[in-house]
C-alpha cells in the first residue's frame, strides 16, 4: 500500500492548519518577544500600539486567569515573561489584531526599556557556575577505576557537536475557536494534543474537558512540536477566551526560527580504555548539554543520550555523566532521535582517536566490540535479539566492502586534488519513551450499519506514514478494502490522555491499541456469522464471510447488518500499555526499551582538496526492520532520516553570537541539504529476521534510528583529509562545514 496521503499531497488537496476555512470575525495573533537574551523588565509601554489602527487588545501575563506556566517536566517557562526574560525571543506580550500586518505594525510602536544581566552561551560555562536544569545524572556499570590498570591503551579527548533547526516545512501555529458553555475547539499543529489540551486548561483556569485540541496532519514535525507546539496554541487560546472571537497564529518563518528551540548542542569530554586486541575495557564521558533557557524536554532528551553513550558497543566498564546546562538561549528541544544522536557521536569519536593513534581502521574496532547476545548496558538492560553482528557481516558481504576499500585506496593513491573517504557507522537504538508512564495508546473504532468503518487514534500523521500503517491494520485484520475505512483526526475528545507521537512509538503504541480494537470487533462479528455456519471456522476476506475456507453468499455488509439487528456493539475502544518495560532512576537500572533497532551503514565521501566542498558518493545500508509492514513507507523514512542526519553533521550549522542572537536566522544564513546534498547512491537491504513481538505486526519502529547513519558521513569526511594531510591534527567539532573542511586539509 502507498502512503494513503501521497495523491492530496501532490494535488494540494491536503487540509493543513493555515488551509483551514477561516470563521467570520476572525482575529490574529502576532507574539511581541525580547530582544535581548537576558534582562530585567524596567518598563512597558504598549499605549501606542493600542491605539494603532486595525489593534484589537495586547495580552500580558496580567491577563492570565490561570498560571503564567507552560513547562511540561519543570515548572519553569513562563508563556509570556514577567519581570525578567532569559533568551532572545522569549514571548512578552500578545498582540490581537484585525490582520497580521496590522498586528507587525503595532509591534514597531511597543517600547521595553531593559536592563541587561549577563549573558552565558556556552553549556561549559554555565555547568561551571552552576547553572543547572536539573541535578547531573550518571550511569555505571562495571569500575573503570581498576579497568583503566587492564587496558593497553588509552586515549582521551573532546567532541562537539552543535544543534539542529527543526525546519518542518509547516510553521508552528494554532487556531481556536469559542464554543458554548466556555468551551474553546483548537486546531494546533502539534505532535502532543493532549499536552497542548493540558497547558491550555491550566493557564486559562478551565478543566481539561473544556479544551478540545484537534489535529488533521502535520507539515513535518520532528520533535520541534512536540512541546514547542504548546505556547502558541495557549496563547490563541487566551485571546479567544477574552475576546470572545476566533484567533489564528500562523508564525512566519524567521520568527519560528528565532523564538523556538532546536536540537541540543552538547560538548563532552570522553576517555577510552582498550586491550592488545582492541576490546574496549573502559569508557568514561561527560556530557554537557545546552539546554538553553528553561527545561522543555531537556532532562529527558539528556537521559536518552546516557542511554545511548555506548552505542552498538559492548563496555564491560563505564561511567556516562551529564550536565543539562543552563544557557540564555532559546530551550532547546526534542529532535529525531532525542539525545541518542550525540550520545553515538562521542563513543565514535572515541574510537577514531584511538584507532588513529593505533595506525588501524576504526572499523577493527568498532567491529570487534559489536553488542551480542546477552550484552549488559550501562543501564542494566539485557540484549536480546540482537542483530549487530548480522547488519555488520551482512553489509560487508552484500556491498563486497573489502572490494570498496580497495577502489577507495586506488583513487587515493592516483589523485591529488580529490580524495576519498570511507567510514562504517552501526547503530543500536532502543525504542520506547523512556519515561515509562507515558508507553500506552487508545484506539476507538466504529463500524457504521452500511459497512463502512471510522477510526480514530492518538498518533499524529506527520509526514512518517503512521495513517498509512493504522489503514494497513484495519483492512487486514477486518478483512475490508481501503475505501471503507476512514481515518479520523486527531481529537483529544475521542482519545483522550495521548502521548506525543514521538520516540519512533507512534506505530507501535496506536497500532498496538487499534489492532486490540479491530479484533474484538472481528470475534464479534465471527460470532453472529457462526449463528448461520455452526461449528464452522469463520474468515472474513475480502468483505467476504469464508466458513472452514469455503467462500460463503455472505458479504460484508451483510454481516454487519445481521449483528446490528442483533444488537451487537460495533464499537471498540481499546487500551494497549507496553509490557515488561520499566526503569527505576534511583539506581540508574531497569528495561526501559522494548527492543532495539540495529544497522550498519557504509559511507563513501569525495572530498575536493581545493575547495574543501564534499560530495557523498554513496551510503550502503543493511537494516534491522523485522517484518516491514510497508517497504516503500520504511525506505522513505530511512532515506529522510539519513539525509536529515547527513545534515546535521555537515551543512546545518546554528550559529549564535555571545550576546545569544540567532545569526543563522533564515535559510540564506541555514544551509540544509539540497538535491545535491543527497548522496548519489542509498542503496537499503532489509535484514531477514524474526521481528519483534512488541513491534506492531513484528514490524520496527523506523523513525529515528536511520537519522544516526548520518554520522557516519562526518567520519567519511575526516578520513578523506586525513588521506589529504596524514599528519593534520582534527579536531572533533560538527558540523563539517566547508569551511571547516578548507581550513582542516591545510592545518600544520
Amino acid at each position: 500500500m502507498i502512503n494513503i496521503d501521497a495523491h492530496n499531497h501532490v494535488k494540494g488537496k491536503s487540509i493543513y492548519l493555515d488551509d483551514i476555512q477561516e470563521m467570520k470575525g476572525t482575529l490574529y495573533a502576532l507574539p511581541f518577544d525580547a530582544t535581548v537574551a537576558h534582562a530585567k523588565i524596567k518598563k512597558l509601554d504598549l499605549d501606542a500600539a493600542l491605539q494603532s489602527h486595525g489593534i484589537v487588545t495586547i495580552l500580558t501575563y496580567k491577563d492570565i486567569p490561570g498560571l503564567n506556566q507552560i513547562g511540561g517536566i519543570i515548572p519553569d517557562e513562563p508563556l509570556f515573561a514577567e519581570d525578567e526574560v532569559h533568551f532572545r525571543g522569549q514571548v512578552i506580550c500578545l498582540i490581537i489584531g484585525t490582520s497580521e500586518h496590522h498586528c507587525r505594525q503595532a509591534s514597531k510602536l511597543i517600547k521595553v526599556e531593559f536592563e541587561e544581566l549577563p549573558v552565558i552561551v556556552d553549556p561549559r560555562e554555565a555547568q561551571a557556575k552552576g547553572k543547572l536544569i536539573i541535578p547531573p545524572r550518571q550511569f555505571k556499570l562495571g569500575d573503570t577505576e581498576s579497568a583503566w590498570a587492564q587496558c593497553e591503551h588509552i586515549f582521551e579527548g573532546r567532541s562537539d557537536v552543535n544543534g539542529q533547526e527543526h525546519l518542518y516545512i509547516e510553521t508552528q501555529g494554532a487556531y481556536a475557536r469559542p464554543k458554548e458553555d466556555g468551551s474553546i475547539v483548537i486546531s494546533s499543529s502539534t505532535q502532543g494534543p493532549t499536552a497542548v489540551q493540558r497547558m491550555v486548561a491550566q493557564v486559562l483556569g478551565i478543566p481539561m474537558h473544556k479544551v478540545e485540541i484537534d489535529t488533521v496532519r502535520l507539515g513535518g514535525g520532528f520533535g520541534g512540536k512536540e512541546d514547542q507546539a504548546t505556547p502558541w496554541a495557549v496563547m490563541v487560546a487566551l485571546a479567544c477566551q477574552h475576546l470572545h472571537k476566533p484567533i489564528k497564529m500562523s508564525m512566519h518563518r524567521m520568527d519560528d526560527m528565532r523564538m523556538t528551540g532546536k536540537r541540543h548542542p552538547y560538548s563532552a569530554d570522553f576517555k577510552i580504555g582498550l586491550d592488545k586486541n582492541y576490546k574496549i575495557i573502559a569508557y568514561e564521558v561527560t556530557h554537557y548539554q545546552n539546554a538553553g533557557a528553561a527545561a522543555d524536554l531537556s532532562p529527558a532528551v539528556m537521559e536518552r543520550t546516557l542511554f545511548h553513550s555506548t552505542n552498538a558497543y559492548y563496555i564491560p566498564n563505564v561511567i556516562a555523566k551529564a550536565y543539562s546546562c543552563k544557557t540564555n538561549l532559546p530551550p532547546n528541544t526534542a529532535f529525531r532521535g532525542f539525545g541518542g544522536p550525540q550520545g553515538k557521536f562521542v563513543i565514535e569519536a572515541a574510537i577514531v582517536k584511538a584507532a588513529e593513534n593505533l595506525g588501524i581502521s576504526p572499523a577493527v574496532i568498532q567491529r570487534a566490540n559489536l553488542v551480542v547476545e546477552g550484552s549488559e548496558l550501562s543501564y542494566g538492560q539485557i540484549l536480546q535479539q540482537v542483530e549487530a553482528t548480522n547488519t555488520w557481516e551482512t553489509a560487508m558481504k552484500h556491498y563486497d566492502y573489502e572490494a570498496q576499500k580497495a577502489r577507495v585506496t586506488e583513487f587515493n593513491a592516483n589523485n591529488k586534488r580529490f580524495k576519498k573517504g570511507l567510514a562504517i557507522q552501526p547503530i543500536c537504538f532502543g525504542i520506547s519513551f523512556t519515561n515509562t508512564m507515558m508507553n500506552h495508546a487508545r484506539a476507538l473504532v466504529h463500524i457504521y450499519h452500511d459497512g463502512s468503518v471510522v477510526v480514530s487514534t492518538g498518533g499524529v500523521e506527520m509526514g512518517q506514514g503512521l495513517n498509512t500503517k493504522m489503514l494497513q491494520i484495519v483492512t487486514e485484520t477486518l478483512g475490508v478494502n481501503a475505501n471503507k475505512v476512514r481515518l479520523e483526526s486527531t481529537n483529544t475528545l475521542r482519545v483522550a490522555n495521548t502521548s506525543p507521537t514521538a520516540a519512533s512509538a507512534g506505530a507501535d503504541l496506536n497500532g498496538k491499541a487499534l489492532l486490540m480494537a479491530c479484533n474484538a470487533l472481528l470475534e464479534r462479528l465471527k460470532a453472529v456469522a457462526q449463528k448461520e455456519y455452526i461449528d464452522q471456522i469463520i474468515e472474513i476476506k475480502d468483505e467476504m464471510v469464508y466458513a472452514n475456507e469455503t467462500k460463503t453468499e455472505m458479504t460484508w455488509k451483510d454481516l454487519i447488518l445481521r449483528a446490528f439487528t442483533q444488537r451487537v456493539a460495533l464499537s471498540e475502544n481499546s487500551h494497549y500499555a507496553t509490557p515488561t518495560i520499566h526503569y527505576d532512576k534511583t539506581k540508574e537500572k531497569g528495561h526501559p526499551f522494548a527492543y532495539h533497532v540495529y544497522g550498519t551503514s557504509i559511507h563513501e565521501v569525495t572530498v575536493d582538496c581545493l575547495k574543501g566542498i564534499y560530495d557523498v558518493d554513496s551510503v550502503n545500508i543493511v537494516h534491522d526492520f523485522g517484518k516491514s509492514m510497508n517497504h516503500d513507507v520504511d525506505n522513505g523514512q530511512i532515506e529522510g532520516g539519513l539525509v536529515q542526519g547527513i545534515g546535521w553533521m555537515t551543512l546545518e550549522e546554528i550559529v549564535y553570537n555571545d550576546q545569544g542572537r540567532l545569526l543563522s536566522n533564515a535559510l540564506s544564513t541555514y544551509k540544509v541539504p539540497d538535491i545535491y546534498s543527497v548522496p548519489k547512491v542509498i542503496n537499503i537491504q532489509h535484514l531477514e529476521t524474526e521481528g519483534h513481538d512488541l513491534a506492531i505486526k513484528k514490524s520496527k519502529a523506523v523513525g529515528e534510528p536511520p537519522l544516526m547513519y548520518g554520522i557516519g558521513t562526518y567520519f567519511a569526511i575526516r578520513n578523506a583529509i586525513k588521506a589529504f594531510n596524514p599528519n593534520a591534527e582534527l579536531a572533533v567539532n560538527a558540523p563539517y562545514t566547508p569551511e571547516k573542511v578548507l581550513m582542516d586539509l591545510y592545518k600544520g
